[in-house]
This record gives C-alpha cells, structure tokens and sequence, in this order.
C-alpha cells in the first residue's frame, strides 16, 4: 500500500518535471529551436492546430528557423499564429517557406523571460507539492482505515517528504540552467 501510493506520486512528479521542462523550452533565448514553437496552435481549416503538426522546422543558424508547411494553404494561418504569439518574432514568406529570424534579445526581455522562467518554475513546485499533498492524503486515510500503523504511516512521510524535495531541486536546477542560458550573450 505505502509502496504503491509513494510509485503513484513519485510517477506524477516525474510527468511535472518533464512538463516544466517543456515549458523551460518554449522560452526563447538567443539561439533559435523547433522546441519555440511548441506551445503555438495555428486556425486549420476551422480547427486550432499545433504547429508540430502542420510544418517541418530546420535551424541552419543560431538565429534563423525555417518552416516548411506540409500544406501550402496552411502556411498563411502559420504566418498569423507566429506573428500573434508572445516570441515577439516577424516571419517573412520566401515563397515556399517561411524564414524565422531571432532579433537579440535585449537585457529588459532577458529579464521579462527570467521572471516568466520563473513563474513557470514555481507551477512546477505548486504541482509538486499538490502531488505530495493527495500522497499525503492517501497515507493519512489508510491509517485512520487501520490498513498501516502510525509508525508506518511517519516512516512513509518522510520517504515522502524525500521524494518531494528531490523532485523540487530539480525544478530548481532546471530553473538555474534556463536563467544561465538566458542570461549568456
């Protein structure tokens, strides 16, 4: 039972790591990444669609992304969403592709993505700790059921309580590694 409940969270901590991760990568930096463009939908024929999903993404320079839509009719609706979308980028149309060219970043949007690297840093904690709280839960009502003993119960918190600060320095580490990337010129 201790066993299982402690898998469950351990399993949910990871998956909020890798999300915040995620989000760490859809933060631009100086250099450019296919990973910037993952949180941005495009209008598809009616249907809000990922951009993973409607064209190809190549990085030839640190700083210029090419996007090739599967679909030429789609290119325009990719064209809008990249323009609306907070990585305050301007793509131009070459025809058959669409050319991504990142500005350099200046030191007050450096720090406006710090503090958003930030913020979704601490979602990433938030997450976690609702996760060690519904463990916590868990633990709590199987003691009251008689299912584990006190002494089990307190032994399986502060396993708990383990799990739950390692999963938070990661977050923190991953944090640390963003703000240095953003920070670097």
């Amino acid at each position: 039972m201790i066993d299982q409940t402690l898998r469950d969270a351990e399993s949910k901590m990871t998956k909020a790591i890798a999300h915040t991760r995620e989000e760490f990568a859809a933060i631009r930096t100086g250099r450019a990444h296919p990973s910037m463009f993952s949180q941005i939908t495009a209008d598809y024929y009616g249907t809000p669609t990922p951009l993973q999903q409607l064209a190809g993404f190549q990085v030839p320079e640190a700083r210029t992304v090419i996007i090739s839509p599967y679909d030429q009719g789609a290119k325009s609706a990719i064209e809008k969403a990249i323009r609306d979308s907070d990585l305050g980028v301007n793509p131009t149309d070459d025809g058959k592709v669409l050319r991504v060219t990142l500005p350099e970043l200046t030191e007050e949007r450096r720090k406006e993505y710090i503090k958003l690297a930030r913020s979704k840093a601490e979602e990433g904690r938030v997450a976690i700790r609702a996760v060690r709280r519904s463990a916590k839960q868990a633990l709590d009502k199987a003691e009251k059921d008689s299912e584990i003993s006190k002494d089990e119960n307190v032994g399986a918190e502060k396993r708990l309580d383990a799990l739950t600060k390692k999963y938070v320095d990661q977050v923190d580490e991953a944090l640390k590694a963003k703000e240095v990337e953003l920070l670097d010129i």
